[in-house]
């Protein structure tokens, strides 16, 4: 059977933009989405609305940028905002406990036998991340070679669960996304407490990958796959700056 010619296949389908204007509205300290006047729901119908006025301009200017169709893809502001409002902030802890499991097995806490340059590699990019966390959060983490689990200390995982922000679900959303996107609690402590760059970030939870990239080159769909994270990583720590306004 022959493929189908590449006009014939399907497309994403986008709804139509049906506005022409989007504007941030204070009330009362809370700053709303409007479109053409109206106030803005998220898909759970609830306002779209922030306490940070550099974050509804953000996501007004999102609003802006649309075309014909309204491409969610290109919304990673509005997409994590929507997640906050509607799931994260009824489930604060729920969250929160999650990102504390993953610090129970941080991937800066995994490091490979060899060889010796991939090592060094690792400790170049996590010894810091580990100094942070034994310095300003009071965790100790132990280490371990390989994949085989190793168990850390309760202190260690009690000192991660007071460190993790719950007053705010915008930001405690954009924790757990930079988390499962790095596989790290640490790396996404981090960058909410400023000590690394999204972009250092990132380039420390790829230090495997990036070595695989070295030895076997570059997979297409992996390489994509990869950028499409990276957007959603990018999205995550801007929100943290832009609901703390840093």
């Amino acid at each position: 059977m022959s493929e189908r010619p590449d006009a014939l296949i399907e497309k994403p389908r986008f709804p139509k933009r049906f506005y022409k204007t989007a504007e941030v509205l204070e009330e009362g300290g809370v700053f709303l989405l409007t479109l053409d006047g109206l106030k803005a729901r998220t898909p759970g119908r609830a306002l779209l609305a922030c306490s940070s006025p550099a974050l509804g301009e953000a996501l007004a200017h999102e609003w802006r940028e649309q075309g014909e169709f309204i491409d969610p893809t290109t919304m990673p502001l509005t997409r994590l905002v929507n997640v906050a409002i509607d799931g994260v902030a009824a489930a604060r802890e729920a969250v929160a406990a999650e990102i504390v499991k993953y610090a129970s097995s941080d991937l800066v806490c995994y490091r490979a036998e060899g060889p010796e340059r991939l090592v060094g590699r690792q400790g170049e990019h996590w010894d810091p991340v580990l100094a942070f966390a034994r310095d300003e959060l009071g965790a100790r983490f132990v280490l371990a070679e390989g994949v085989m689990f190793v168990e850390q200390p309760e202190g260690t995982l009690e000192a991660v669960r007071h460190a993790v922000p719950k007053d705010d679900p915008f930001v405690l959303a954009a924790l757990s996304t930079i988390t499962t996107l790095t596989g790290s609690a640490l790396l996404a402590l981090t960058v909410h407490r400023g000590r690394l760059s999204a972009e250092q970030a990132w380039l420390a939870a790829n230090v495997d990958e990036d070595w695989n990239v070295e030895l076997w080159g570059e997979d297409a769909e992996a390489t994509q796959r990869r950028a499409g994270r990276w957007r959603e990583m990018e999205a995550a720590a801007r929100l943290i700056a832009l609901a703390t306004d840093r």
